[in-house]
C-alpha cells in the first residue's frame, strides 16, 4: 500500500486549489509528537489502533502554518486580522513589506502574497482533515475512540472553513477526499456560495459538540465539547441566529459542559502560567520537548516584538510587525487593567520600559515604534524556550470563556434577556477592574468585545460582522486612520490570482478586486 501521501499528490484539483500535504511541525505536547501524515500508510491505519490518531494529530500540526509561506497562525493571520483592523498598524519600517502595508491601506489586489499564503495554509488544513475523515472509520480502534476522532477532525476544518469564509466569502467546498475519477472535475474548483460554506461548518462543528468529551475527559490541547460549543456559538452569531448562540454557550457558563471560569489576572492569561487555565476554552499548542528543540507556530511571537530603531544598540526583541494604534489605547476606559496587560508602551523617559520579567526596552530614541502587543511577548528568561526566537512556544488562544461570555451577553440583549446580558457583561468588566454597567447596550458590548479581545486576531472579522448588523458603522472607524474602507468590497479579500490561473479560471474573483 503506498503511503497517503503519494496517492493525494497525483489528485491535480488540490494543486489547483494550491494544496499540498506536508509534514508540519512536530510539537512538544504528547499529541503532538507523532510521525508526519505522510508516513502513514493505509495497511498501518487498518491495523494499527494508534495510527489513525496520529493521522488526527497532523491535523493539529497544520496550525503551526506560519513564517512566510503557507500560513494558518503566523505573521500573515496576524496581518490579516489584527493589521487589517483598527486595533493595529503594519509597523515596522514603512519600506517594510509592502504586501502587509497593502492590507494595512486596503491598497492589496488578487496577487498580494499574504492572502495567496493564507489560502494555501487553510487548504492544506482542510486536505489534512479531509483525509483523516476518510481513513479514521477504517481504525480497528473502538467506535467511540474514532467518533472522538473524527469529531475533532470535523472541529478542525469547520474552524479552518469558519476563517476562509470570513476572509474570502464563498471558496471550493472540499468536504471529503475525492475519487480517482473526479480529480479533473472542474466543479471542485469552482467557488461554493457563503451559505454553503457557512452550512459545511454548522455541520461539523455540531458532529463535533455531539461526540467530543468534556474538559478533563481528553488529554490537555485537544478539542473538547465546549470549545465545538463556543466556536458553533460564534458561528451562529455570524449568521445573527442569537437564541442557538445563546443556548451553547450557557451550556458553558452553567457548567454543564466541563468547569471554565475567569483567570484572575488579565495580563497572566499570555504568559506561560495561563496557559490551558479555567479559561481557556480552545488554543494552539505549543512548548519545548524532550530534545529542546521548540515547537511553535514560525515567527509568530517574534514578528510582533519590539525593534530596535533611531540610536539602537540593544538586544531588540523582534520584527516590529502589528503595533497597536493611538485609537485602541484611546479606547480603554481610566483604571481598565487591560490596557497595560495588553500593550507595550514604549516611553521617552530615560529608564525605558521594564517589561514583567525585568527586560528593560530603552527609551524611544532606540526603539522603532511606541505600542507593541503585550500579548504576544514571550519572556526569553522566564518562561520556557530553546533559545530559537523563530519558534519560541507561545500559545495562542483561539477562544476563551470570556469571548463565551460576551457572546451570550449579546445574544441574549438580542433575545429580549437583558438581565443574563448585563450580568455576563459585568463579569467580564469586573475582573478589568471597571464599575459595573446599570444598562446592557449593544454599543457597550461590543466596546467591551473590543477591549477584552484586542489583538486576539477578531477585530476586523468583528468589524465585518456589526457592519451587517448596524450599517453605517465601519467606514467612519476606519476614516478616523486615514484609510479608505470601500463597502462592498473590503468587507473580504481578493481571492489570490495565483489560484484562479492554476484553476483554469474556474475560481471568480471577489468583487472590487
Amino acid at each position: 500500500m503506498k503511503a497517503i501521501t503519494t496517492i493525494i499528490s497525483r489528485r491535480v484539483y488540490l494543486a489547483a486549489l494550491g494544496l499540498a500535504l506536508t509534514a508540519g511541525a512536530v510539537g512538544c505536547k504528547d499529541f503532538l509528537e507523532v510521525a508526519p501524515q505522510g508516513q502513514l500508510t493505509e495497511d498501518q491505519i487498518r491495523t494499527d489502533p494508534a495510527a489513525a490518531q496520529k493521522l488526527v494529530d497532523g491535523v493539529y500540526n497544520a496550525m503551526y502554518l506560519g513564517g512566510f509561506g503557507p500560513d494558518i497562525h503566523g505573521l500573515q493571520y496576524i496581518i490579516l486580522t489584527d493589521i487589517a483592523s483598527d486595533d493595529s498598524d503594519k509597523g515596522s519600517t514603512p519600506q517594510d513589506y509592502s504586501a502587509a502595508a497593502e492590507v494595512d491601506n486596503f491598497t492589496l489586489n488578487s496577487t498580494n502574497s499574504v492572502v495567496n499564503n493564507a489560502w494555501k495554509g487553510y487548504f492544506q488544513g482542510i486536505n489534512r482533515a479531509n483525509q483523516a475523515l476518510d481513513k479514521v472509520p477504517l481504525s480497528p480502534a473502538p467506535e467511540a475512540t474514532r467518533n472522538r476522532l473524527l469529531g475533532e477532525s470535523r472541529f478542525l476544518r469547520g474552524y479552518f472553513y469558519f476563517n476562509m469564509v470570513r476572509l474570502f466569502g464563498g471558496v471550493p467546498k472540499l468536504d471529503k477526499v475525492q475519487p480517482a475519477s473526479e480529480i479533473n472535475n472542474p466543479a471542485l474548483q469552482q467557488r461554493a456560495t457563503a451559505a454553503e460554506i457557512y452550512q459545511l461548518i454548522i455541520d461539523d462543528l455540531q458532529f463535533a459538540v455531539d461526540n467530543l468529551p468534556l474538559k478533563g475527559a481528553t488529554e490537555t490541547g485537544r478539542a473538547t465539547k465546549a470549545a465545538a460549543q463556543a466556536m458553533l456559538a460564534k458561528v451562529y452569531l455570524y449568521q445573527k441566529n442569537y437564541q442557538q448562540a445563546y443556548a451553547l454557550t450557557n451550556e458553558i457558563i452553567t457548567g454543564k459542559s466541563g468547569s471554565y471560569g475567569l483567570f484572575p489576572n488579565y495580563e497572566g492569561i499570555w504568559r506561560e502560567v495561563g496557559a490551558n487555565s479555567q479559561e481557556s476554552i480552545f488554543e494552539v499548542q505549543t512548548g519545548v520537548n524532550a530534545a529542546c528543540n521548540n515547537s511553535a507556530v514560525e515567527l509568530y511571537t517574534v514578528s510582533q516584538g519590539p525593534r530596535s530603531g533611531g540610536r539602537g544598540g540593544w538586544a531588540d526583541l523582534g520584527f516590529g510587525f502589528n503595533t497597536p494604534t493611538q485609537q485602541l489605547a484611546d479606547a480603554y476606559e481610566p483604571g481598565d487593567k487591560r490596557r497595560e496587560g495588553s500593550i507595550i508602551f514604549i516611553t521617552t523617559a530615560r529608564k525605558g520600559t521594564v517589561l514583567w520579567d525585568g527586560f528593560r526596552i530603552p527609551s524611544k530614541d532606540s526603539v522603532e515604534g511606541f505600542r507593541y502587543s503585550y500579548k504576544a511577548y514571550h519572556s526569553r528568561t522566564q518562561e520556557k524556550n530553546c533559545g530559537n526566537n523563530d519558534f519560541l512556544p507561545k500559545n495562542i488562544r483561539i477562544m476563551r470563556y470570556a469571548e463565551v461570555l460576551l457572546i451570550n451577553a449579546e445574544a441574549a440583549l438580542q433575545t429580549g434577556n437583558t438581565a443574563a446580558a448585563l450580568t455576563n457583561l459585568n463579569l467580564v468588566r469586573s475582573r478589568a477592574g471597571l464599575p459595573a454597567r446599570t444598562t446592557a447596550t449593544l454599543a457597550n458590548i461590543w466596546q467591551e468585545r473590543r477591549v477584552e479581545l484586542a489583538l486576539e486576531h477578531d477585530r476586523f472579522f468583528d468589524l465585518v460582522r456589526q457592519e451587517s448588523v448596524q450599517p453605517g458603522r465601519i467606514v467612519p472607524l476606519f476614516a478616523a486612520q486615514g484609510k479608505t474602507f470601500t463597502k462592498g468590497k473590503n468587507e473580504l479579500f481578493p481571492i489570490p490570482q495565483e489560484q484562479i490561473d492554476l484553476s483554469g479560471g474556474q475560481l471568480t474573483q471577489n468583487p472590487g478586486y
